[in-house]
């Protein structure tokens, strides 16, 4: 949802606030409306839906309290912010309890306090627009059950008692086993309102993880040019998933640990607490206890993250599910690439049931896209042939050669990300900023594969 796409009615019975607030609203690319009574807004309301509506508290005739709840009993959907003078705070949190997202104190103190109130309205209804597209995907061609927790059905029973609580979970496993997707179907089970946020630790340089977690205020650091809010804020009343926890630096981790406790924070370069009710979910591929002895992770934040771990298997120690996965996974994928295939015949079946996939879904998924993208357009099914690749590395990870080839001819993908990491440097001569540019990867993810790979 863009600006252009956000409506928004304005409702009070002073003309020039209307006016003002309209006017920088439509400055900001807004389809905004104006109403001098709630009489009027309801008139309104039968040709135009808008997202949010910015009401007066206390108007002539009907109130906007009144105009809440009216508004609220045939559009749930639409949100509200609320205007009100310093005597009537004590009405405007009652106007929040019937339904009303914020409240502004008049007269406002700038425009740039509006606009916020407003971009926090059109970031939650972006996120819950993602939410609601997920779960319509759910229902309809995402994963079913029974596909993704084939082979755990311990873990399906365990998500079934967790969700509807409050606890946090530590998902583990290894990489490519689904993380974020149970993730998902977590939040999906929990029944909460707000949206799923996600972040991937690794992936954010450590200078801007904070920025990203909590927000910053406007100026508190160069580049700050204006106030933003952090995935803490977004996730409220719904759930944070933090993946690649293990990547979190230790300064982050110390705030995390105060989120956990209080559920309070600050803005980086701000002074007003703010409180979340975001259920936490984090996810890692690593041993956090051995990261812990490296003095890499806090252990008191170990131990709050992992009120409720759960592990999931890697893909070959799930009896039985790499049928039922692969056979789902190419009727999904096919229409992706235009083919028409439908199943797999036996013969390979057999083939992708012998390899251990040691990328385990993400692996499967990346070899099937390719077998179906190479299949013959008029096949209906894929066969051993279109697979012919995997029998290949299937032999080679087995020692055996394949074709005249051998398992050392050809290198490991490992080995390979090495040679163009220190290819990078050596050009940039040491530049790990300029390295990582280069590689297209974040300066962060460049320092997690040196120290992988051990390269100085």
């Amino acid at each position: 949802m863009e600006k252009g796409d956000f409506k928004i009615l304005v409702v009070d019975d002073e003309r020039s606030l209307v006016l003002f607030v309209s006017r920088i609203l439509k400055k900001e690319g807004y389809e905004v409306k104006g109403a001098y009574d709630a009489e009027e807004a309801l008139v309104i309301l039968k040709t135009f839906a808008p997202n949010l509506i910015i009401s007066d508290l206390k108007m002539p005739g009907m109130s906007g309290l009144d105009l809440l709840k009216e508004v609220k009993k045939k559009a749930p959907e639409i949100d509200f912010i609320i205007l009100t003078a310093y005597g009537t705070v004590e009405n405007a949190v009652e106007a929040m309890k019937c339904g009303a997202l914020d409240y502004l104190i008049k007269p406002l103190k700038s425009p740039d306090e509006l606009r916020l109130a407003v971009s926090k309205v059109l970031e939650r209804q972006r996120m819950l627009a993602a939410n609601k597209l997920w779960g319509e995907q759910l229902a309809h061609g995402l994963p079913p059950t029974d596909v993704i927790f084939a082979g755990m059905e311990k873990v399906w029973h365990e998500i079934q008692r967790v969700s509807t609580t409050e606890a946090t979970i530590l998902l583990q496993g290894e990489s490519g086993t689904g993380k974020s997707l149970i993730a998902k179907v977590i939040h999906k089970l929990s029944g909460k309102k707000g949206a799923f946020v996600e972040l991937n630790c690794a992936a954010i340089p450590e200078t801007l993880i904070e920025s990203e977690l909590f927000g910053h205020e406007k100026g508190a650091f160069t580049g700050a040019v204006k106030t933003k809010q952090g995935k803490f804020e977004l996730a409220r009343d719904g759930t944070i998933f933090l993946d690649e926890i293990g990547e979190m630096p230790l300064s982050a981790q110390a705030k995390l640990l105060r989120i956990l406790q209080e559920k309070a924070f600050e803005r980086v370069g701000g002074t007003v607490t703010l409180t979340t009710n975001a259920r936490i979910i984090a996810a890692t591929n690593q041993d956090l206890r051995r990261r812990i002895d490296e003095k890499a992770f806090r252990e008191d934040l170990y131990y709050r993250l992992s009120v409720f771990p759960i592990t999931l298997p890697s893909l070959r120690e799930r009896t039985g599910a790499v049928e039922v996965i692969a056979r789902y996974l190419v009727t999904t994928i096919s229409p992706k690439v235009g083919k028409h295939i439908e199943g797999i015949e036996d013969e390979a079946i057999s083939l992708i049931k012998d390899y251990s996939w040691p990328g385990n879904i993400r692996e499967l998924y990346n070899a099937l896209e390719r077998a179906i993208i190479l299949a013959d357009e008029n096949s209906s099914k894929l066969k051993k042939d279109d697979l012919g690749f995997l029998e290949f590395v299937r032999d080679r990870s087995n020692g055996k050669g394949e074709q005249g080839f051998t398992a050392t001819r050809v290198k490991r993908l490992e080995e390979l990300e090495k040679e163009a990491i220190e290819q990078a440097l050596e050009e940039t001569k040491g530049h790990r900023k300029k390295a990582a540019d280069i590689l297209g990867i974040s300066l962060r993810t460049l320092q997690y594969k040196l120290k992988k790979y051990g390269v100085r």
